[in-house]
This record gives structure tokens, sequence and C-alpha cells, in this order.
């Protein structure tokens, strides 16, 4: 999930799917990556859980799988709770 995380672009893709489904199209506009890897990293997401793959029709969007999302940030907001950390 943190690997899947670490890129800006990935997390990009994730914000603009929260709100709205987009096109792999549409994602790539928001970066200057190549098609071909704007694919992998999506690709990536669908993996971890983060983005989901749905189709309309012929057409396929991707939209931020919002609870995964939320989970994940719990996990990490947990890592730095002090009582949770031995010195």
């Amino acid at each position: 999930m943190l690997r899947a995380l670490s890129h800006p672009d990935r997390r990009a893709f994730i914000a603009a799917c929260r709100d709205e489904a987009k096109a792999a199209g549409e994602l790539a506009a928001l970066s200057e990556l190549s098609l071909a890897s704007v694919s992998e990293h999506l690709k990536v997401l669908r993996k971890s859980g983060l983005l989901v793959l749905e189709k309309r029709g012929r057409f396929w969007f991707y939209r931020t799988d919002v609870a995964v999302v939320e989970r994940a940030a719990n996990e990490v907001a947990g890592l730095t709770a002090t009582s949770d950390l031995k010195r």
C-alpha cells in the first residue's frame, strides 16, 4: 500500500478520482508521463485496491475506493501514535 502511495502521480490520480470517476485518458492528461507509464501506475493502484475499475457501457472508468484510502491513512497515523512507540 505504501509503495502504491509513494509516487506523486499516483496520489494525484487517487485525488482526481475521489469525487468523480475518470477515464484513463483524463488521468493521463493530469500527468506528464506517457500513456504507457500512466497505465502501469493505474495497474499498481488497482492491485493495491486504492482505485477500482468500473465499466459503463463501452467505457472503463477509475474511481477511488475511499474506504481503502481511509484505512491506509489510519494505519499510517497509528504508526505515529506516541503511546504505540517504544523508545
